[in-house]
């Protein structure tokens, strides 16, 4: 008998979305727990799922909510299955990481559902009171890309590393003006830009008027002592509920980076996972794991048809 493989579990965030991203969840037995999020986060989920148009999903809130609802669908139909294997480890992009805490059993869906709708809510504000937006640089090294964003904040421009998401695949953050000044000049710097699609400047210090409201939510919900392994966004390193503030972390998260491709390293490395299985909207992480371990096994579950067959 062939030994299973141990598995990463990874969640994507905001920017996976895109519109009608749930129908063909819509007839699987998990598709009620669009009710149970609805009534958490006092939005219809189903009509964001089925209905809502990429302008509406570019709103923070709603986007945050409709991806996150995406994820928890794919990560129960998967687990139906019994296609997931052995699994050694949790993460999830920005949004991500609270489905990851989910299902790592760090928080329950209810209050899982309603730290997210309050986070997004947080975001939105924080967001039209400092305008922002996010590029992707990609082909670029993270010593050029930080070289690109020193020499625009030296002309006066807010902007920061916002995600180290892989090797070229580097995501900068700031104001309207700073990421259009980077746009501008990443031909000089040989790198490539890509425009994401969100409505904040996510994961810099422009984000700063969100982190009460959110430290407020996180206040309001238990999280559990112990719990599966995540490998965190902010720090790269695994947690296990000993000597982990959650609450902190994710406060953390709102204006810190996302060090994804140095915690797709921990989920190897120090993990063992040579599986990696993306569970939402999109194929984004998938990319990503791919140009960090050339020879990883990458599995992704954006549909029903991409479900994993059972574990013999």
């Amino acid at each position: 008998m062939t030994a299973p493989v141990p598995t990463a579990l990874l969640f994507p965030g905001q920017g996976a979305q895109r519109s009608g991203m749930g129908e063909p969840w819509r007839m699987c037995d998990s598709w009620r727990l669009t009710r149970e999020i609805s009534e958490t986060a006092g939005v219809d989920v189903e009509e964001l799922l089925l209905k809502a148009d990429d302008e509406a999903l570019r709103r923070t809130d709603l986007a945050q909510l409709a991806v996150f609802t995406a994820d928890v669908i794919a990560l129960h139909e998967a687990r139906a299955t019994g296609g997931l294997g052995t699994v050694c480890g949790y993460a999830g992009h920005s949004l991500g990481e609270y489905v990851a805490l989910y299902a790592a059993g760090v928080l329950s869906l209810g209050d899982a559902a309603r730290v997210v709708a309050e986070r997004g809510r947080a975001m939105r504000q924080a967001a039209q009171d400092t305008p922002g937006t996010m590029a992707v640089l990609v082909r670029a090294d993270a010593e050029t890309v930080e070289a690109l964003v020193l020499a625009v904040r030296e002309e006066g421009h807010d902007v920061w590393l916002a995600n180290l998401n892989a090797p070229g695949q580097i995501v900068v953050s700031g104001s309207l003006d700073g990421i259009e000044r980077a746009a501008e000049i990443a031909g000089d710097y040989d790198a490539k830009v890509m425009r994401v699609p969100v409505g904040g400047a996510f994961h810099t210090p422009l984000m700063a008027a969100a982190v009460e409201p959110l430290t407020r939510a996180l206040a309001a919900v238990p999280f559990a002592a112990t719990h599966e392994p995540v490998v965190a966004n902010v720090d790269a390193r695994v947690h296990t509920g000993a000597d982990t503030d959650w609450r902190v972390l994710q406060v953390r998260q709102l204006t810190h980076p996302v060090l994804w491709e140095r915690g797709v390293h921990t989920l190897r490395g120090e993990l063992g996972c040579l599986r990696f299985v993306e569970l939402g909207p999109g194929r984004a992480l998938s990319g990503m794991v791919k140009r960090t371990f050339k020879d990883a096994v990458v599995v992704t579950v954006n549909t029903p048809d991409h479900l994993p067959s059972p574990v013999a």
